[in-house]
């Protein structure tokens, strides 16, 4: 009877973690266009906490300028020609939270861009009683996100890596072909240029 009650303690604490407490993620993927900007929002209440994760991952210097506000468009926080950044709030107040990708820095280059969204619905310490496994469930859910997150980080730096090595390896063997078809004009035009020395010349 004992071992059911603790499955039912179990399965208890694994739906109040999923309805009381959902965190929200999502990942995105966008192509910021030059003198453009792309903005998002999230509806939070007060004391949910949000952080937004991103990395430039193509164009230009591979970097972009972020900023995020609350509902009345006050800035919680800018970040200026960065290629990647994190910024985490707490909700102060109800309502939608705006953020912002832009490229109008740049009249030429568009931007790839990927970013995390993620954070942590409040619930209050007298909506429920929580276990304590449901407070070690939280506990691993945040840890996991964390190593999400960074697993994710290393995904897009190591694509950025990837695509700089082989952009220089594609302009060393261009520039390695275009070395050898100067090396063979010289030398033919050496060769032209010295057989002009033993040419016997008469005068008839």
């Amino acid at each position: 009877m004992s071992r059911l009650f603790s499955v039912r303690q179990l399965v208890t604490a694994w739906l109040s973690l999923l309805l009381l407490l959902p965190p929200f993620l999502s990942a995105h993927l966008i192509d910021v266009d030059a003198g453009k900007k792309e903005c998002f929002f999230e509806d939070l209440h007060q004391h949910d906490k949000m952080t937004v994760t991103y990395q430039v991952g193509g164009g230009g210097h591979l970097d972009i300028d972020f900023w995020l506000a609350d509902p009345d468009s006050r800035l919680l926080g800018k970040q200026i020609r960065q290629s990647t950044g994190t910024l985490s709030i707490t909700a102060e107040k109800d309502g939608r939270y705006e953020y912002c990708f832009s490229n109008q820095m740049s009249a030429i280059a568009d931007k790839i861009v990927s970013f995390n969204v993620h954070g942590i619905i409040y619930v209050g310490e007298d909506a429920d009683v929580v276990a304590p496994i449901e407070r070690e469930i939280r506990a691993l859910a945040s840890g996991l996100q964390s190593v999400k997150d960074e697993q994710e980080y290393i995904v897009v730096r190591e694509r950025t890596h990837r695509n700089t090595a082989e952009s220089t390896n594609s302009r060393v063997k261009w520039w390695s072909v275009l070395q050898a078809v100067v090396l063979f004009l010289v030398v033919g035009w050496q060769i032209y240029y010295l057989k002009s020395f033993f040419e016997v010349k008469r005068v008839i």
